[in-house]
């Protein structure tokens, strides 16, 4: 019989054993933020979590991931020195947990209601020593002798001084004892708060793992987060003061990030990005859209006839009922969609690594620097504006394209203002303005105004032609380039005919940009030099009408 005990004890310790590595053991893990791309509408952060895995199973458990990432974005790799299985990835907010001095804090907190008790008790002595002073006060005086005689006048001051005394010592000590209470009190409350369970200000991430051998891993855990974006930033240093050289431009592009996303990114490698992740990945799928006559409108209720013909009648225009409005309405959002910037991907890596805190504001970051031979030239609207303002141009040679953004403005060094950078790609002409120049002096004249009537014996049209001068002066003591534009008008009606009057200076472009009517004059200007500018028009129209000139849109 001993004999088979030992053996039978022998083969549960054989089964335990071997069952023991196949138990799956749970890692607390620590994981830290490594790299993070920024979007214009959001993050991929990338935490990486060191381990030193047992054979077999195991659970990765890290309690330090933000609340508000993405869980269905969560995405894990990584590499070990054996064989390493990743299995199901799990993310939830950490139980609530009392603290770990809980004994103490409630040893704490009878320790400070039994201080209370007994501050009760002293209150509660005090007042009656301050009620017997007082009824003793209230009393009369006259049968305090030893006999109940009346005492002298003189021993009523002493009396009276006693009670003082004693009310005003009875006063105080429950002053004493009501703030040592109140004290009590506040501390009670706080030592309530700490051992209630705190609600959990990270999530939990579990990653169950399966290693071949005992060996060190290294976990990339990669996930989204919305609230975080960047915009881009422009400086835009022109210099023009040497003569012995040509202008040069430097174009600095910036990246202005900003996150709130709870967790604070330190010492991470930074890239930003031109994806918008918040649109999809799909263009919207259009619907079928018809042409039709509207249907017929309803016959009164009066000529419907039997039940019969009413149900008839309801039936052929049922089908015939859709809501017209609701295909505009859903054809106008797509319009707004597809006039977003983004059909193009670039990623700005920065060098280094950054730190950004969550919550810090916005931090403005450089991404690179281009060196630019620019064209330089004059430019003035007198129609608008007499003021001369400085422009350079050039052709966007980068692969990268420049975003949309705010440009901050510096020429020779001083700073002139903002303006706005639009979308350019490569090759195509980036244009900058560099504030005014005042020594180019632009002056605009009417010349002539006449509206009348148009023909020989009987009056056939109306007339409104005008002629105008534009006055160019360059005080500078080098050539320079100047562009003045201005407005032809537009007819959208065939009786409504415009024409260009002969004395018109030859413009050098005409619908600058893809401008109707916007025209364009392009004169060198030696130093001291004064060019002038012609530019006449007529408009005719039938006698019998009326038009107005004005701005379009």
């Amino acid at each position: 019989m001993r004999n088979k005990g030992l053996l039978a004890t022998g083969v549960v310790l054989s089964a335990a054993l071997a069952a023991g590595p196949g138990l799956a053991a749970n890692l607390d893990a620590t994981s830290t933020v490594d790299a993070v791309t920024v979007y214009p509408d959001g993050a991929t952060v990338t935490r990486v979590i060191a381990l030193d895995l047992p054979a077999g199973d195991s659970t990765a458990i890290a309690k330090d991931f933000p609340l508000g990432f993405d869980a269905a974005s969560l995405r894990v790799e990584g590499d070990a020195g054996a064989k390493l299985t990743i299995g199901t990835v799990d993310a939830k907010p950490p139980r609530a947990a009392p603290p770990v001095n809980l004994p103490e804090i409630d040893k704490r907190i009878e320790a400070l209601k039994d201080e209370r008790a007994n501050l009760d008790g002293a209150i509660a002595a005090a007042l009656a020593r301050k009620k017997f002073a007082e009824r003793f006060a209230e009393a009369s005086p006259a049968g305090l002798g030893e006999k109940g005689e009346a005492r002298p006048i003189a021993e009523w001051r002493s009396a009276f001084a006693a009670v003082a005394e004693e009310v005003g010592q009875a006063d105080a000590a429950i002053r004493d004892a009501e703030r040592k209470q109140r004290e009590i009190d506040r501390e009670v409350t706080r030592l309530q708060a700490d051992r209630a369970a705190k609600p959990p200000s990270k999530m939990e991430v579990q990653i169950e793992l399966s290693a071949a051998a005992a060996t060190k891993a290294r976990l990339r855990v990669t996930y989204a987060v919305r609230n975080a974006r960047w915009v881009p930033l422009y400086d835009a240093r022109l210099d023009t003061s040497a003569k012995d050289r040509k202008p040069t431009l430097e174009l600095v592009r910036r990246a202005e990030i900003q996150q709130s996303t709870g967790e604070d990114w330190s010492d991470v490698a930074l890239s930003v990005s031109t994806v918008r992740t918040g649109r999809g990945g799909s263009a919207p799928e259009l619907r079928t859209v018809i042409a039709q006559y509207p249907p017929p409108p309803a016959p009164p209720m009066a000529q419907l006839g039997t039940l019969a013909d009413k149900t008839a009648r309801l039936r052929a225009v049922e089908p015939q009922a859709p809501v017209a409005a609701a295909p505009e309405a859903k054809r106008a959002e797509e319009r707004e969609t597809a006039v977003e910037i983004g059909a193009y991907q670039t990623a700005f890596r920065l060098p280094g690594r950054v730190s950004i805190g969550t919550n810090d504001g916005a931090k403005s970051l450089r991404i690179s620097t281009a060196a630019i031979t620019p064209e330089l030239i004059i430019r003035a609207a007198p129609v608008a504006d007499p003021t001369a303002y400085l422009e350079a141009s050039f052709t966007q040679g980068e692969d990268a394209p420049l975003l949309p953004g705010k440009v901050s403005i510096y020429r020779d060094g001083m700073f002139v203002g903002s303006s706005r950078l639009a979308t350019a790609g490569k090759d195509e002409t980036v244009r900058l303005g560099f504030g005014a120049d005042d020594k180019v002096k632009v002056e605009r004249s009417v010349i002539k105004r006449n509206e009348g009537s148009a023909g020989l014996i009987v009056t056939t049209a109306k007339i409104d032609e005008r002629a105008f001068k534009t006055t160019v002066r360059n005080a500078h003591d080098f050539p320079v380039k100047v562009a003045i534009q201005d407005q032809l008008p537009v007819s959208e009606n065939e009786e409504i005919v415009v024409e260009m009057l002969p004395s018109t200076t030859p413009p050098t472009a005409t619908n600058v940009r893809d401008r109707r009517g916007v025209t364009e004059w392009v004169v060198d200007a030696k130093p001291g030099e004064t060019k002038d500018i012609s530019f006449a028009w007529r408009v005719r129209w039938p006698k019998d009408k009326t038009i107005v000139i004005q701005p379009s849109g």
